[in-house]
């Protein structure tokens, strides 16, 4: 059976160029291509990775926590200190977090979008999926699915300080750590 990979996401929009400047600075990307209903843009080789639906009309609705919808979509970094720097380059934009959380299978943080869809900027903590998916059957995952909240301050700082990346991203720094605002509540925009 063929595996298909993640091509693009394409987000309907009346807020067109503020989505832009947004997903350009979240994912250092660039618009290919734009005009009065359409914007392509990507960060690496793909033609777009991100699209925006911006009719020349108005949108009825708008999303709401109990709205049906994409929740979010997810990139992942190679390290943990590839994700500290985007998260340093995006802060120094006045581009913060809304939630950070030690899935335990993943190291997350995630941001929302001036639409509210939210995207995850992650890195896995299991460089093996089947590892992965190990953990997930397990104990600790079974306790608590959604996994404790972090400050990424803190984790910047730590890491700075000399705590290793196995270390950092571990659910147990961030238990240790001491944050806990309600992960789940943020995510389901409570």
């Amino acid at each position: 059976m063929a595996t298909p990979k993640f091509a693009h996401v394409v987000l309907r929009t009346d807020q067109p160029q503020a989505l832009t400047d947004w997903y350009c600075a979240l994912l250092d990307a660039h618009v290919v291509y734009s005009d009065e209903a359409l914007t392509f843009m990507t960060y690496d080789d793909e033609h777009h990775r991100v699209a925006l639906l911006h009719p020349p009309v108005p949108i009825d609705q708008r999303k709401t926590p109990n709205t049906s919808a994409m929740h979010h979509c997810a990139f992942t970094f190679a390290t943990i200190d590839d994700l500290l720097a985007r998260y340093e380059e995006l802060r120094d934009q006045g581009i913060t977090p809304a939630v950070c959380v030690a899935h335990g299978v993943t190291t997350s943080m995630y941001y929302q979008d001036p639409d509210g869809n939210f995207v995850e900027m992650q890195i896995d903590r299991f460089p093996d999926p089947d590892d992965a998916t190990a953990y997930m059957k397990g104990p600790e995952y079974a306790a608590d699915s959604v996994g404790p909240t972090f400050d990424p301050e803190r984790m910047l700082a730590d890491r700075r300080a000399g705590i290793s990346a196995e270390e950092i991203s571990d659910r147990s720094w961030a238990l240790a750590a001491g944050e806990r605002p309600p992960a789940l509540a943020v995510l389901l925009g409570l």
